[in-house]
Order: structure tokens, then C-alpha cells, then sequence
């Protein structure tokens, strides 16, 4: 009674594979991505085009699994891909979170994920009883052919379903992230020393009489940079931008190490940060409070009046930071040139400014949407969303570890030109012209050109004129959103190919080791090349690299999880409310519908709009009613109404609102006809 599907029998599947060899082009292999309904994708590194598998062909395969797929070629001439499972290469160990029900000696998890249709039986569940009605993780163990449902295991309670601890829990464990640090570590974390030695002292570059200061969110609580300033004799400024040395604390091979290197990053939800380093060193010994001695891994730059670096120095410091600055404060400082430290914050914002002015000449991207923030109260409970605006005081903190990162990256990538050493660069690779031919298509239904060749640099700069000439545009958000996807997405390698986007021929990461374990991979090489040492095991790093980019992208995940959960639940007491929205995605289903203050996004099924039958074309992300000739477009202005609210799901419903009159086409007896709503 507890499965949502039943399987199809060994019997018809092999009919089915039988009869499709026929039409097999290739066997491929690729990662399952699936849906409630049943049904999946089959997503392959290096390809844009998803294979289409019908929940009958997938031989028992689930979300995430590494699957070899026949590919087949559908009937009627359409070029979606089609394929079979022809074997399961790897069960996802991803766990689904799930409600434990338990009925007699049976127990299922009745899942609540959007790419999980169906529920698991637990194999064991003779100690569970008192964790009945309770949120749990499980991962799936086998699923019998002659089973209707998967087999799995429990490996975590996680509590009472609706309240936010456990919710949150539940978020970060289904994306395979944890939420506390093992006693062992946070022992270990203990035993360090917080003694800053004379000998430590002695052997840096000493910056404690110089003017440093920091500049974070107000709510920080790790401050792991910090910029100092001073006029040279020779008229020109040193700014040093100084690093938390976390790698003096943490110890390659250590129990911290390991557990840094397996996080790879801390993780951002909308109530809590979980960190990648335990709390002693994160929030303590390596967090640049002020009038605390702290030991950095500093770049330290010489810069004209215009903004022109001719000198750098990259090496170990001692500093004291003066003072500790939230953004808007230092906002005010630059509004109103007025302030703590106001010439030594005026002076940065000037150099930043030219900084930040030549990299846009140099054709650096300029994306500039809104970042929704959710605020929460002591419970955990939303109360309000807003959009968090960048301005002067964060760019000026930007273009400082902008420049910092690419320095370092450029130094070592030039340092020995016979013999390229092994580092870790953050790349971004120019964009796939399979979607910048698709995006100066999409363009063209509203009237847009991108009026540039298709060659690297001379196309960022296209893509920038684009995007200014559409800013005041209602096509906008549209038009942003498909120049995205258009980009390739930034990762971690051994191999350097710039960063497009930044319009950087070499770049890092080298500002935050506090939350991220590339940069203390980066401080650790950039250590042993600056002491002579030999190049670095490649393959070492290079799969560390991929780990820490596969963790980034888990950890970006959980955290638009979170605040999609919290948003759903910000609108559970506004069913029924009417809003203005736009468009803000379109499929065959549906309309993705975005409310213009809160940027909360819905979803109004095509399914229950009865005003007329709405025809997709694929080209132009448009909807077309077939009666009205009313067209749907990205980024369209539109009302709707709350509908419905799924917690478990994160998913809100809308309906459409139309206008009072809609003009239709005429009828077959050559007359006109109005909906009216």
C-alpha cells in the first residue's frame, strides 16, 4: 500500500530492450537525473543534449545512479534523444529523506524528494518502532527485480518533520553534506595552540604598525581578509591584502585536514552557516578580529595613482587589525566621506574603482541579478525577503581579492617558464557556441542582436552591450537568464584556461581558506614553490580539484534548497493573495512565474488554465494560445494567485490571472469573441 508505482516485470523489459535493438545507435554511459513522475534523464559530462529514458526502460535505475543507456532513436522524426537502461554502474550513495512508517514487523520511508517516485522498504526494522512518524534519511541498498519497491537502509534521524532544525538537517543530508563535526575533530581542533611564538613573529614580514582593517557582513562571524594601506615615498600606495594562515594551524594529514578536505567548502543555508573548519579555528584563531596579533599569508601590491600594480610580494605576515568595519558602514564612510579611517577607505575605493574600470575594458561579464535574501526570525521562521544590493563598500572588497587571486595565479603560472609547476587554478571556460547560436536565436524574437563575432574577448564585450541595451527593458530578466546558460560553469583544475568571465588570463583562489579547501591547497603550493620546493603531484591535486569543485556545487545546491523551502513557507499564509509576477521559465507543462518584489518563483500547470490551449515552441521559450494568439514570453508581465503551498516538495502553485479582455481571433462564422475573466 505504500509504493506510488509499480515496476514493470522483468518480462516486458526484455521484450522491450528485444524489440529496440533495431534502432540502437550507441551504448553511452551517463548519471540518472529523475522525476517524481517516473521518468529520467540521462545526463553525460561534455554534452548539452539529456537522454529521455520512460520510467519502463530504466531497469530499476534511480536518481543520481551511473547507468550504461542504449540510445535509441525515437519515431516521427523528432531529435530528442531516447534510450534504455542496459545495466546500473554505480547506486547513488546519496541518501533520500524520508518519513519512517512503520506498520506491524514492516517499515517503509514515504520520500518527499521531487526526482524519488517511489517509497523504500526498510530491511531491518526491529529497532525503529520508537522513531515512528519521524524524518529520516535512508539509502537505497538493492531493488529485487521481483520487488515493486527499492530496498534500503536507515543512517539518520533526524527529527520531528516541520521543525527547522530538522528540515535543515534534512536539506544538507540530502545533498550528502553533514551538519556537525565528529567529537574527534573538535578535540583535535582544541589541542592547538592559540600562542602566537616570538620565533613565529621573527620569521614574518611584520605589519602590525601599519593600517589594516577589515570589511565583512554585519552578521560575520570569521574574518579571513584584511586590507592594509600606505603612501610610499615614491607617491604611489601599498595595499596588502592579508589572508587568515590557516595552513599554519592545519596540518596536511591531520584529522582536521581530512575532514577540511572531504567538506571542501562551508556551507551558506538561510539560518546557518556550517562550517568546513571547526569553530576554534574559524571563528578564533584564524578569524582577523581587531587588536588581536594574527598570523597571515599575505600579496602585498604597489599601486600608482591610476591604478597600475608595478610591484607585488607574496609572503608570510604578523598584522593587527585596526578596526572591524560591517558594509554599511563602510558604505557611509565613501557616501559621505566622512568616518573612521575615511582616508584610508576613500583612497581604496578610488584605486578599486580604476581597478574595477579596467577589468570591464578587458571584457569582464557584468551579470548584475538581484540576490534574494531570506531573514528569519530566533525560530527559524521567515518573516521577511528582500533583495540584497552589492554597492561601493562590497566592490571595493571584491576588486582588492580579484586582483590578490590573479596575481598569485599569474605568479606562479610565469615563475618558471622551462618547467610549468602544478597549482590549482579557478577556471571558467569560454562559452559552448551550441548556446550562444541558441541564444542569438532567442534574442531575435524580441527584437535583439548580438552584433559581435563569435571569438572570445570580442564576444564578452557583446554580451555587455547586450546587457546594457536591455537592462530598462521588460525582456531584462529574460535575456540575462538565457546569457547565463550560456556560460560554462567556473571549477577548480590543474590545468589553466583563464576565467572568462572575469576576463582573466590566470586566476585562483586564494581569500578564503577559512571556508574553502582550494585556497588552503593554494596557500600550501604557493608556500613550498616560494621556498624552491619541487612541482607538486598533478594527479594528486587534480583530483582534489574535481572533488572540491563536485562539494562546491553540492553546497550551492543545498543552499538555494534552503531558501526555497523558506520562501514556500514565507508564502503559506498568502494563499489566495493576487500579485504581479513575470515570467521567468516556460516548458511544455508550464509557466514559471516569478513575483516581481520577493522574486518567489511558482509554477501555473498549462493543465489548469481553460482560457484557451497554449502551443510551446521550443525555439523561443513561448507559449502561444492557439484561439487568442496571446504569446507567454520570458520575462512577460502577468498576475497571479496563490494556489497552494508544498512544504516537502518546495514548490508553490499559481493560477493565472487574465486580463479583463482578451481579444480572440475569429471564429469559423468569421465572428470575434472576448474571455472575459
Amino acid at each position: 500500500m505504500h509504493k506510488k508505482k509499480n515496476r514493470e516485470s522483468a518480462s516486458k523489459f526484455n521484450k522491450a530492450h528485444s524489440q529496440s535493438q533495431k534502432s540502437v545507435r550507441e551504448e553511452v554511459t551517463g548519471k540518472v537525473s529523475m522525476t517524481r513522475e517516473g521518468y529520467a534523464f540521462i545526463i553525460r559530462d561534455g554534452f548539452s543534449e539529456d537522454i529521455f529514458v520512460s520510467s519502463r526502460k530504466l531497469r530499476g535505475a534511480l536518481h543520481n545512479d551511473i547507468v550504461n543507456v542504449a540510445v535509441t532513436v525515437k519515431k516521427g522524426g523528432t531529435k530528442r534523444q531516447e534510450g534504455e537502461v542496459v545495466a546500473i554502474v554505480k547506486r547513488s550513495e546519496t541518501p533520500y529523506i524520508g518519513v519512517l512508517q512503520i506498520a506491524g514487523n514492516n517499515a517503509w520511508v514515504i520520500t518527499e524528494s521531487r526526482n524519488m517516485p517511489y517509497d523504500i522498504r526498510i530491511a531491518d526494522a526491529d529497532d525503529l518502532k520508537q522513531y515512528n512518524g519521524m524524518k529520516v534519511a535512508a539509502i537505497i541498498q538493492e531493488w529485487p527485480r521481483k520487488s515493486n519497491e527499492p530496498i534500503g537502509r536507515i543512517i539518520d534521524i533526524l527529527g520531528k518533520p516541520g521543525e527547522n532544525d530538522t528540515e535543515m538537517h534534512a536539506i544538507l543530508t540530502e545533498f550528502g553534506l553533514p551538519y556537525k563535526f565528529e567529537k574527534s575533530v573538535e578535540q583535535e581542533a582544541e589541542k592547538i595552540s592559540d600562542q602566537i611564538t616570538q620565533a613565529d613573529i621573527k620569521s614574518r614580514r611584520d605589519f602590525r604598525s601599519v593600517t589594516t582593517f577589515t570589511i565583512d557582513p554585519t552578521d560575520a562571524k570569521d574574518f579571513d581578509d584584511a586590507l592594509s594601506i600606505r603612501k610610499l615615498d615614491s607617491g604611489n600606495w601599498e595595499v596588502g591584502v592579508h589572508i587568515a594562515d590557516v595552513t599554519h594551524y592545519v596540518k596536511p594529514g591531520s584529522i582536521i585536514d581530512k575532514e577540511a578536505t572531504d567538506r571542501a567548502t562551508s556551507v551558506y543555508l538561510v539560518d546557518r552557516t556550517v562550517p568546513m573548519l571547526p569553530e576554534k579555528l574559524s571563528n578564533r584563531l584564524c578569524s582577523l578580529r581587531p587588536n588581536e596579533e594574527k598570523l597571515c599569508f599575505s600579496a602585498v601590491f604597489e599601486i600608482t595613482e591610476k591604478g597600475k600594480v608595478v610591484n607585488r610580494w607574496f609572503g608570510k605576515t604578523v598584522i593587527e587589525s585596526d578596526y572591524r568595519f560591517d558594509y554599511n558602514e563602510a558604505q557611509q564612510v565613501i557616501e559621505t566621506k566622512e568616518g573612521r579611517l575615511k582616508d584610508e577607505v576613500l583612497t581604496l575605493h578610488r584605486l578599486a574603482y580604476l581597478l574595477r574600470e579596467e577589468r570591464f575594458k578587458k571584457g569582464a561579464i557584468s551579470f548584475e541579478r538581484p540576490e534574494m535574501k531570506v531573514e528569519v526570525d530566533e525560530n527559524g521562521k521567515p518573516i521577511n525577503v528582500y533583495s540584497k544590493v552589492s554597492k561601493d563598500s562590497n566592490w571595493l572588497i571584491e576588486e582588492f581579492m580579484l586582483l590578490a587571486n590573479r596575481e598569485v595565479a599569474e605568479f606562479i603560472a610565469k615563475r618558471d617558464a622551462k618547467k610549468a609547476k602544478t597549482f590549482v587554478y579557478r577556471i571558467h571556460e569560454e562559452p559552448n557556441l551550441d548556446k550562444i547560436n541558441t541564444l542569438r536565436t532567442f534574442i531575435k524574437h524580441f527584437g535583439f542582436e548580438l552584433n559581435c563575432s563569435n571569438e572570445a574577448r570580442d564576444l564578452s564585450k557583446g554580451i555587455n552591450k547586450l546587457l546594457e541595451k536591455v537592462r530598462e527593458t521588460p525582456y531584462n530578466g529574460a535575456i540575462e537568464i538565457m546569457a547565463l546558460r550560456s556560460m560554462a560553469r567556473a571549477r577548480y583544475s590543474t590545468d589553466n584556461v583563464g576565467h572568462y568571465g572575469l576576463a582573466f588570463d590566470y586566476y585562483t583562489h586564494f581569500t578564503s581558506p577559512i571556508r574553502r579547501y582550494p585556497d588552503m591547497m593554494v596557500h600550501r603550493l604557493l608556500e613550498l614553490y616560494l621556498d624552491k620546493g619541487k612541482s607538486a603531484d598533478k594527479g594528486l591535486y587534480e583530483d582534489l580539484c574535481k572533488h572540491s569543485s563536485e562539494r562546491e556545487q553540492l553546497a550551492s545546491d543545498a543552499e538555494r534548497a534552503s531558501i526555497k523551502y523558506k520562501m514556500v513557507e514565507y508564502m503559506q499564509d498568502k494563499i489566495g493573495n493576487i500579485y504581479e509576477a513575470s515570467v521567468s521559465g516556460i516548458t511544455e507543462w508550464g509557466i514559471f512565474a516569478e513575483l516581481e518584489e520577493t522574486k518567489i518563483e511558482g509554477l501555473i500547470s498549462l493543465r489548469e488554465i481553460k482560457e484557451d490551449y497554449l502551443v510551446f515552441n521550443e525555439e523561443s521559450y513561448t507559449l502561444t494560445g492557439k484561439r487568442t494568439g496571446v504569446v507567454f514570453f520570458l520575462g512577460k508581465k502577468i498576475k497571479i494567485r496563490v494556489e497552494k503551498s508544498n512544504l516537502e516538495q518546495k514548490q508553490l502553485d499559481f493560477s493565472l490571472i487574465w486580463e479583463d479582455e482578451v481579444p480572440l481571433k475569429k471564429d469559423r462564422a468569421g465572428r470575434k469573441r472576448n474571455i472575459k475573466r
